[in-house]
């Protein structure tokens, strides 16, 4: 029997950035894991992956029961079909299992294309917030739709009542929220012409504003919260840990982690933290509800920005908002991920950050270990002992003092700063 046989419960999807977050996703707990190619996608700046990558992220996934869905959800101009088409070919070669699509001319290419049992499911960016929607991209053929992020629960059960049963439903459980709606942003290109709608938005909804009254150029008057002026676009980041049994009961199979941007030690984090709560809620849900401390506590571990519960239970409000700042909180810092041992008993990794011998440090496992350790000895490729390691991506040997697994990752609790 395999894994997936074995879990009940809601899919959890998680993002990669590359094929070394890739790996972590599937071994911290994802069912699913989507990524980029290197054209079609809406994160442009992600470092997304070769046609080689992608095979080899499908067969490592693959081999452990895990599906993997590729992203083509740009919003296409004239010029993007010309080579939709080749692409699709080559993802035939891939063979995902699914195609994540947003654009009507795309899906008619992807479904020409595409190898029949290459699924096709509709991106949030198509803007789905009703069952009349939804069930046009299944006559269609598409066998999935992600919903809106602007729809609540209660719209999302009623979309459910109406679709078939055989048609799955995919949310954003957790990440940051666009100002815009479902995405549909111009801020990007109207500022420095990089266009959100084909992968390359630059932020601008975490900059910060002031107000130019028409008859002073020049004279820039900010929008006072405190001091430092206001960010108002800028949203906190959707968690829904604590409402994990709404989700399921309006009847979503696919819970959705937002971040093809982040880290491993960010997807690892969440990843790990939502596995154990679905896992918990399906044996059982006072389970789930007395192991909710533990939840809460780890998935603020990792960079976010405050959480907000987005539209799930109505029109979001004022406090929805961060008016302060433009800046994540950082509970820990990632230093690299463990790779294989040695003939010496030492520890691969590629560092992420400076660490230092005899600084303590944290191993963060699958299984929701974290082990305090002191990092007894660095060494360099060649096996020169090092006191510290000050350079990024440096490839190193390391020994903590205990065994390692493939895939622990390495990190640094940060302290807070004094006000």
């Amino acid at each position: 029997m395999s894994l997936k046989q074995k879990r009940k419960g809601p899919e959890l999807l998680c993002p990669a950035s590359s094929l070394e977050v890739f790996k972590v996703a599937v071994i911290y707990g994802a069912d699913a894991v989507y990524i980029g190619g290197e054209a079609f996608g809406l994160r442009a700046k992600a470092k997304n992956f070769t046609i080689d990558e992608m095979k080899e992220a499908v067969t490592f996934a693959h081999e452990r029961d895990v599906k993997v869905y590729i992203t083509a959800n740009i919003l296409a101009h004239n010029d993007d079909l010309l080579d939709a088409k080749k692409y699709f070919e080559e993802l035939n070669d891939v063979h995902p299992d699914a195609v994540l699509i947003a654009d009507p001319g795309m899906f008619v290419i992807a479904k020409d294309t595409l190898d029949k049992d290459i699924e096709i499911h509709i991106s949030t960016q198509a803007n789905n917030t009703n069952y009349g929607t939804f069930n046009f991209w299944w006559n269609m053929g598409a066998s999935r739709v992600v919903t809106a992020r602007e729809l609540s629960l209660a719209e999302i059960k009623e979309i459910r009542q109406h679709i078939p049963q055989e048609m799955e439903i995919e949310s954003f459980i957790h990440g940051a929220m666009c100002i815009s709606y479902s995405g549909r942003c111009l801020l990007s290109n109207y500022f420095v012409g990089r266009d959100a709608n084909r992968g390359e938005c630059t932020h601008p909804c975490r900059w910060k504003y002031s107000v130019v009254e028409e008859k002073r150029p020049g004279e820039y008057l900010p929008v006072y919260e405190n001091e430092r002026g206001s960010y108002i676009f800028n949203s906190k980041d959707l968690c829904m840990i604590e409402h994990l049994p709404e989700m399921i009961d309006a009847g979503i199979d696919s819970l959705k982690i937002e971040g093809r941007m982040k880290t491993a030690l960010y997807v690892a984090t969440v990843a790990r933290t939502y596995r154990k709560a679905i896992d918990d809620y399906m044996e059982s849900p006072e389970k789930y509800r007395t192991n909710m401390p533990w939840y809460l506590d780890q998935i603020s571990d990792c960079t976010y920005r405050q959480f907000t519960t987005g539209f799930f239970f109505g029109k979001p409000n004022e406090e929805t908002q961060i008016y302060d700042n433009n800046t994540y909180i950082k509970g820990y810092t990632y230093l690299g991920t463990v790779g294989p041992k040695n003939a010496d008993g030492l520890y691969f990794i590629e560092q992420k950050n400076k660490f230092s011998v005899g600084e303590t440090i944290e191993v963060m496992r699958p299984n929701g270990d974290n082990i305090v350790v002191t990092v007894k000895q660095i060494r360099d490729e060649d096996g020169n002992p090092m006191e510290s390691c000050p350079h990024s991506k440096q490839h190193l040997w390391i020994d903590l003092g205990i065994e390692l697994d493939e895939y622990d990752i390495l990190r640094r609790e940060e302290q807070p700063e004094d006000n």
